[in-house]
């Protein structure tokens, strides 16, 4: 499997509701609160609140992750070139891309970027971070999902442990 679907496999649930959940969750109540305020054009109200403090929430969340998995994952994995082929890669990058249109998410409803522009100028890019997210998750699901060998991976036995038995993290429990 890939380091990805590795990741949210192992210290059941925790990864998964921490790599997975939360982020998930967070990025389809910014996608469903996105859509109504797309198509009532109200901008201000329950529904807006929602949308932004998802928005803010996820994108300092988000950041967090990508810190950690970037000095934990992809610096030790590179380094011992134990990535598991181009599948392993895609995931982990596209899933770690992810980064750049949640942040922009936050950017936005904090008022750092696009500060003094129209509420509808604020909510066409509000709406292009939400469409690139879904697009960069949904790469990084799919390519995670598939196994590496399929793309020319190959495991190599190392100590008569097959490398698949590696830690996400490399650290001992």
């Amino acid at each position: 499997m890939t380091h990805y679907m590795q990741l949210l496999a192992d210290n059941q649930p925790w990864n998964l509701i921490l790599f997975m959940a939360i982020p998930v969750i967070l990025a389809e109540t910014i996608a469903v609160t996105e859509l109504y305020i797309l198509f009532t054009r109200s901008f201000t109200g329950q529904v807006k609140k929602i949308n932004a403090i998802a928005s803010i929430i996820v994108g300092i969340y988000f950041i967090g992750i990508f810190f950690y998995l970037f000095t934990n994952a992809v610096i030790p994995l590179t380094q011992t070139g134990e990535w598991r082929g181009p599948a392993d890669v895609i995931a982990v990058g596209f899933y770690l891309l992810g980064v750049i249109p949640l942040a922009g998410l936050a950017l936005i409803d904090l008022g750092l970027i696009k500060k003094g522009k129209s509420p509808e100028e604020k909510l066409r890019l509000h709406a292009i971070f939400v469409a690139i997210f879904l697009v960069v998750a949904h790469i990084a699901m799919i390519f995670g999902m598939l196994n590496p060998t399929k793309l020319g991976w190959s495991p190599v036995e190392t100590n008569n442990m097959p490398m698949m038995n590696v830690e996400m993290n490399h650290s001992s429990k």
